[in-house]
């Protein structure tokens, strides 16, 4: 199993914050290559989301459920269709990292646990003479700067403007 765990601070309190890492539908901004989410559910636990993603000449849709939220602390989720993965956004009360000209801050937790070559290939449509292995090869290096970017992107709506934001790398894939 692969491992990203990534960490950024959010000038806002843990209240403030949760909404966004909740709001799945949110998502498409944060990111270029996921182009469409749907969900089936409330948005509580037990609610699915189809996440369409695109690129190169790859697309797929992963179907993601979220499984437990204790907010504004946690949310987990596991993806329910062609590939082991599953992960957690959490939420921690930072106030010491608050600048002072803001009130608090909060430290946002990315983590997803994957198993790339769980992957079932009937599920991707690959281009002919095109491997999984080496879209496999291609991707997984991506994955750590698109979860960085998201995050980036996820603080910036969060605080309601775009600053350099400070990311901690805990574990790679």
């Amino acid at each position: 199993m692969d491992r990203i765990l990534l960490s950024t601070v959010a000038y806002r309190s843990p209240e403030e914050v949760f909404p966004y890492v909740r709001s799945f539908t949110d998502y498409p901004r944060y990111t270029e290559h996921l182009t469409d989410v749907r969900v089936h559910g409330d948005g509580g636990v037990g609610s699915v989301y189809d996440l369409r993603l695109a690129w190169w000449k790859l697309s797929y849709t992963a179907r993601s459920e979220v499984t437990s939220i204790t907010p504004p602390e946690s949310l987990t989720w596991e993806l329910r269709n062609n590939l082991d993965a599953r992960g957690e956004w959490r939420i921690e009360p930072e106030p010491d990292a608050a600048p002072p000209e803001e009130e608090t801050a909060s430290r946002i937790y990315f983590e997803a646990v994957y198993d790339p070559h769980s992957a079932d290939e009937n599920a991707i449509s690959l281009p002919r003479f095109v491997s999984l292995d080496w879209v496999i090869g291609k991707v997984k290096p991506r994955l750590l700067s698109e979860a960085k970017g998201v995050v980036s992107r996820l603080v910036e709506d969060i605080e309601g403007r775009p600053r350099d934001v400070e990311l901690t790398v805990h574990e790679l894939p």
